[in-house]
């Protein structure tokens, strides 16, 4: 089976964790794995759970207190939500994953390349108090117990671990930023920063809409086309004959993850997408935009909560 046959197959299983009846594409070999507890499930990547010193997760819609289209996981106090909702929310979820919601450290997202190194100073910005920055959608830091946290319905996360100097990043990756190579950026960044090497990096590419369900019109392959090679494109999009595309961003990025010298087998890449799944994860597409947000969170050594 080729890869254009493979990502149009789904496989609808029931993982025992909660219960998730996800559907996922065939032939991934399970690379998300469900995660619960205290009645609040979440989602980890194997690859990253055998870190040591690294507490991730991507949170579902399931197990909060949001009401409504926001029901009931919804991470954003910009979505209309009562804020103590989306405080308690946070609180359930800190405590599932196993950190403080004190050490968080919001991005600020506006579909930018744009990548902040994260030290000392920026622990709590977005949660306890303001952040001092905006047209920020990548995170990086190697400031143990510091949880960076960014946010998603439908768009990419990119998670990056270096275990060797003891740095991680996490980054939000719509169109825009994949095309304008957040995830580049990002290794560029740790390595500028922390000496980290792009061999030594673990990487995992999170919940997000997939090909079969990412319809876009020509000026978005245009940018595509501008940014990679004529031989790689079909392996990016395929043409539809109402003049659309299916676009694979899951490809797209790891596309760049390699060209940014992380090895490939060192990439996980999702096999859980976030419109085949509207019940358990928010999608802007499934939802035509009444929904709330997942997060994803990722941390470096122990922060205040229960650790993995």
């Amino acid at each position: 089976m080729d890869y254009k046959d493979r990502i149009y197959e789904d496989e609808i299983c029931e993982d025992k964790i909660c219960g998730l009846n996800l559907v996922r594409r065939l032939g991934s070999g399970r690379v998300i794995r469900p995660a619960e507890k205290g009645g609040v499930p979440f989602l980890t990547f194997p690859s990253l759970d055998g870190i040591p010193g690294i507490v991730h997760g991507f949170s579902t819609r399931l197990g909060g207190v949001s009401r409504g289209d926001l029901a009931s996981m919804n991470l954003s106090f910009s979505r209309g939500d009562n804020p103590e909702r989306v405080r308690e929310n946070y609180r359930r979820i800190a405590g599932a994953v196993g950190f403080s919601v004190d050490d968080m450290v919001f991005s600020y997202q506006t579909h930018t390349n744009h990548v902040r190194i994260v030290t000392e100073d920026d622990r709590g910005k977005g949660y306890v108090k303001d952040r001092d920055y905006k047209d920020v959608d990548g995170l990086v830091t190697n400031v143990p117990g510091l949880v960076l946290v960014t946010f998603y319905a439908d768009c990419v996360p990119l998670f990056f671990v270096d275990p060797v100097h003891g740095a991680v990043g996490l980054s939000h990756s719509g169109w825009r930023g994949t095309v304008s190579d957040i995830a580049g950026v990002t290794v560029r960044t740790m390595q500028e920063a922390y000496g980290s090497n792009p061999a030594e990096l673990t990487a995992a590419i999170g919940p997000s809409i997939c090909r079969s369900c990412y319809e876009v019109s020509e000026d978005v392959i245009v940018q595509v086309r501008e940014q990679y090679p004529r031989e790689m494109w079909p392996l990016l999009y395929d043409t539809k004959e109402n003049g659309k595309y299916q676009l694979d961003l899951w490809e797209v990025c790891r596309q760049n993850m390699i060209r940014a010298g992380i090895r490939p087998e060192r990439i996980a890449v999702t096999d859980v997408c976030t419109c085949c799944n509207p019940d358990i994860l928010y999608s802007h597409r499934a939802s035509q935009g009444r929904r709330g947000n997942l997060a994803a969170f990722l941390c470096y050594g122990r922060s205040g909560g229960n650790s993995l």
